[in-house]
């Protein structure tokens, strides 16, 4: 939509993304704990802090979200696309995203997300 502002843009893109970090997140915590790793804690441990940050970054956005009148609702699924509809200001706008595409932000999402305690701790 063209009358958003990038910065509620960026805003609707976290609305969307940050859900699916935090899926990733508790499906690889699930696996890494039915694991037969010997020493699991360090793993979930990161894992876990990484979706507490997560988490507390997506109530930021609802709470902006909520402030500002912006909804995001996914209205449906296929094999290519998923299909969201934006309501910013009482204003619709139906907006097809492409599932490579929404996987491929979300590696970057979680690549950043795990990474960025790590490169945090090192400066």
């Amino acid at each position: 939509m063209k009358l958003i502002p990038e910065k509620d843009q960026i805003v609707i893109e976290k609305a969307i993304y940050l859900p699916m970090v935090i899926i990733v997140l508790n499906q690889d915590l699930k696996i890494i704990n039915d694991s037969p790793i010997k020493l699991k804690s360090p793993y979930t441990e990161w894992i876990e802090k990484t979706i507490i940050t997560v988490q507390k970054e997506l109530s930021d956005v609802k709470r902006y979200m909520k402030h500002n009148q912006i909804k995001v609702e996914k209205v449906k699924t296929d094999e290519s696309f998923t299909q969201y509809v934006f309501i910013y200001k009482g204003y619709e706008d139906i907006n097809n995203y492409f599932n490579p595409r929404l996987r491929n932000r979300t590696e970057e999402l979680l690549k950043y997300y795990l990474y960025q305690r790590f490169n945090d701790n090192n400066n």
